[in-house]
């Protein structure tokens, strides 16, 4: 099975102020912390939607496939189209953001492999019941991905398909984004 990978890191930070993925947090950016979460040897490929040089030359670094954005302001569903035409050769698609500097390689690694129990789901990343980031799509909720508008993600298409929704548990913090300086702070 051809698993992808789309890493979501062309976001304006508008809530935080600016660019939080260059942040440092115990000596790395939240960025490289994202990179090293992708468990590459279970990927077919990993591509990295951004609107930054910086972000573009540190994915070259990891071997991974840069997609610039050059229209960021479009929202999250562009970078969702940016991503899918990349790797539209996938049998499913994993989708993460850039801004949860928790997440362990090891927790996505094990949502893939839950993925392949269970591969007709959405699969995603949750604690308690709640779910987080990142998740995996089934190629045949491609078309629907594509259809979304606007700074609105995949879980547009989550709502609508909740019944085929199932979640692999990890330790809350995992799931925590930074979206504001307040977040940032209390890591």
């Amino acid at each position: 099975m051809r698993i992808g990978c789309i890493v979501m890191a062309a976001g304006m930070g508008s809530r935080f102020g600016g660019n939080k993925l260059a942040l440092e947090w115990n000596g790395k950016s939240l960025i490289r912390h994202a990179l090293e979460a992708v468990p590459v040897d279970r990927l077919t490929a990993t591509v990295v939607v951004t609107q930054y040089p910086e972000i573009i030359e540190l994915a070259k670094e990891f071997s991974f496939t840069p997609v610039a954005n050059s229209h960021p302001e479009y929202g999250q569903s562009y970078s969702i189209r940016l991503g899918i035409k990349a790797l539209n050769h996938c049998d499913a698609l994993l989708f993460q953001v850039a801004d949860q500097p928790l997440l362990k390689r090891e927790s996505v690694a094990g949502l893939i492999d839950y993925y392949l129990q269970h591969p007709d789901h959405i699969v995603g990343l949750g604690h308690g019941g709640q779910r987080g980031n990142p998740c995996i799509f089934p190629a045949r909720f491609f078309p629907e991905l594509l259809q979304i508008e606007g700074d609105r993600g995949g879980n547009v298409v989550i709502r609508q398909h909740e019944s085929d929704l199932l979640l692999w548990e990890v330790p809350a913090d995992e799931l925590r984004d930074i979206d504001t300086r307040e977040s940032f702070s209390t890591l």
